[in-house]
């Protein structure tokens, strides 16, 4: 993308920081973020920070293109107060989409969510059955509904991006999420620092572990081919917590014993396994992972060195 206006909400966060950081090498960027789970710390300095929050009135919409990544993005933040969850998810993304409309933007490209898609260690089409089970999941699965309706009411493009398990280690912009940030992070940090990093249940749980790089590529693909309905960002390879941590020894030269502890999640709505089939990103526009996951266990460990 060259010479856009672009909006980037959720931009001082852990996703929306590297794509704005990206993005503004050739680009008008704008990054809004309410700092409940962002700081503009993260930010270069071609970028330009608005602190507000993603329900008020008269946001900078007057742009190109809209990446909506701002939301409470966990299942506790949800189940700790709904209410709260479906006002910046889903209200947040409305209000976003509806002021962008008005200022005569028609391309969005937005966060949903793998986890839609529960326990699955074969790779997951767009097209098959989903559910929800936490306000997470329906909050997401309502912003797809929403992006619905403006492209068929509206004749908007608005795609949304089915993340799985978006990593990138403490020396990016991950480190401020905290027990937030994705468990490779966290484990690192355990792990660097002579801690036993907790694992739930038997660690056998897997995870598709997809570079930020890696979706900061393909938001930008979605946005320059103009994609409209949902696609998955994932890189159709899943590995073990277990396996994660034993990496993450012998790239680090330690030999940290796990802690396996119960797992705060009720089993019932707890997902196990994710892996995504992202043929239909790669047919609509080229892309495909390039950060394998060896690569990114160097990539995080480094900062360790």
């Amino acid at each position: 993308m060259r010479n856009q206006r672009i909006l980037v909400t959720g931009g001082a966060g852990f996703i929306g920081s590297n794509l704005a950081n990206e993005l503004a090498k050739e680009n008008d960027v704008i990054a809004l973020d309410d700092c409940y789970l962002g700081t503009p710390n993260h930010l270069s300095e071609e970028v330009e920070f608005v602190e507000a929050s993603v329900v008020d009135t008269e946001l900078p919409t007057d742009v190109d293109v809209v990446f909506h990544l701002a939301a409470l993005s966990s299942y506790a933040m949800h189940e700790d107060n709904p209410t709260l969850g479906a006002r910046v998810n889903v209200e947040g993304f409305v209000n976003v989409v509806e002021q962008a409309r008005k200022s005569g933007c028609d391309t969005v490209v937005y966060a949903s969510t793998s986890s839609i898609y529960g326990t699955r260690t074969e790779p997951s089409p767009e097209d098959m059955d989903v559910a929800v089970n936490t306000g997470y999941e329906a909050s997401k699965m309502a912003r797809e509904r929403y992006g619905e309706y403006f492209s068929n009411h509206y004749e908007m493009t608005m795609c949304g991006m089915r993340f799985f398990s978006v990593y990138q280690g403490y020396d990016g912009a991950e480190e401020h999420k905290g027990e937030f940030a994705n468990v490779i992070a966290q484990f690192a940090d355990d792990i660097a620092n002579g801690r036993s990093p907790k694992l739930y249940g038997d660690g056998s749980q897997t995870r598709d572990f997809t570079h930020v790089s890696d979706v900061v590529r393909a938001l930008t693909a979605a946005a320059e081919n103009r994609l409209d309905g949902t696609y998955n960002v994932g890189t159709g390879e899943r590995y073990s917590f277990n396996t994660v941590v034993e990496l993450l020894n012998e790239e680090l030269g330690q030999s940290v014993e796990p802690e396996y502890v119960e797992n705060p999640i009720p089993d019932d709505v707890y997902v196990h396994d994710t892996c995504a089939d992202f043929s239909k990103l790669h047919t609509a526009t080229g892309w495909e992972p390039k950060i394998s996951f060896e690569e990114g266990i160097r990539r995080v460990c480094s900062q360790y060195d």
